[in-house]
């Protein structure tokens, strides 16, 4: 199926959704509620290697909540990652085929169980293969900063990213989901790596934000939306991990700077320390705010809407009881 064909897929979700679909929720706070030890510089793609069946239940748990498309473990699963753990080349390849390959024998179970039952509401979910920035790889809280000092050039970055996108869409995924890309060279990086490895798969690419109005770098979403408001590739853009407050203010500034779908899928409110790994108290939103804020996000421009960090397949229920009256 070519990148056209890949792209309808999205389009109708989104048309059967009435406008929007909804994306999941927060995978690494869904596997500690269930007693994961992820404090790791692998994070939630530890489990991949300890626990692969728990990660399996987290996926049936967010399709259960009403998701419309469950993204896969691998936001933190790198090959330099898992090479650093003693892991062989191959034996880290096929850790990231797996990601997908478990999101997608969920999606297929549960679909399978519930398209025999009439009356459902449900949609068959598309898998999205999640690829976390550079930053997150250095699990040193840089993808909130964009800092990634002056010897990180588009080239280094291409190079980091390269053999995990080929290794990904050999996986066939249904999308590509770049996460927390923190400013213009590593989005750029990704879109040209989309098209130098002919890939076929179309993609979004969420930006992060800690001002609510700029890039963690300080680069404006003019500037870094430029290149990717003309790849064919980009089927969306957003923002994600970004408190829930920023939204409206991000989406009506997304809708005036492309005609891409906008995905926005904002944590709790909370701030993650990435020096400390540990999160810091702030204003909060809880599922009753998430219910409530996710029409109006919708109704601002929004076509994609879930949830990140510290969200749970609860967050992800009150927003399909919003958006669908389920």
């Amino acid at each position: 199926m070519g990148l056209e064909k890949k792209s309808a897929l999205l389009e109708d979700l989104i048309e059967k959704c009435g406008g929007c679909a909804v994306v999941d929720g927060g995978f690494a706070t869904q596997l500690e509620i269930h007693g994961a030890a992820i404090n790791d510089p692998l994070w939630s793609a530890v489990s991949l290697i300890k626990d692969p069946e728990l990660i399996k239940r987290v996926h049936m748990e967010y399709l259960e909540a009403g998701a419309d498309i469950v993204v896969t473990s691998s936001y933190q699963a790198t090959i330099p990652g898992f090479l650093s753990r003693g892991l062989s080349m191959e034996e880290s390849e096929s850790l990231l085929q797996k990601s997908v390959k478990l999101a997608v024998e969920a999606r297929d179970r549960f679909w399978d169980k519930v398209s025999k039952t009439s009356g459902h509401s449900y949609n068959r979910a598309l898998v999205a293969a999640s690829i976390g920035s550079y930053g997150a790889y250095l699990a040193d809280g840089s993808e909130y900063s964009g800092s990634y000092g002056e010897d990180v050039t588009l080239d280094k970055l291409k190079d980091f990213h390269r053999r995990r996108i080929q290794v990904l869409v050999e996986a066939s995924p249904d999308l590509l989901a770049f996460e927390t890309i923190p400013n213009k060279l590593e989005a750029q990086a990704c879109v040209e790596l989309l098209e130098e490895e002919n890939v076929q798969i179309p993609a979004w690419i969420c930006f992060t934000s800690v001002d609510g109005e700029n890039a963690p770098s300080g680069e404006s979403f003019e500037e870094c939306l430029e290149t990717l408001n003309k790849s064919n590739n980009i089927c969306a853009v957003g923002i994600n991990c970004a408190p829930p407050q920023f939204m409206d203010n991000l989406i009506r500034k997304f809708s005036k700077l492309t005609k891409k779908a906008i995905v926005v899928y904002p944590n709790s409110g909370e701030v993650w320390d990435g020096k400390a790994k540990k999160w810091l108290p702030s204003q909060c939103f809880g599922d009753a705010e998430f219910e409530m804020f996710a029409t109006k996000w919708r109704d601002l421009g929004a076509k994609l809407i879930g949830g990140c960090c510290r969200t749970t397949p609860s967050t992800i229920k009150a927003i399909c009881r919003d958006l669908k009256r389920r």
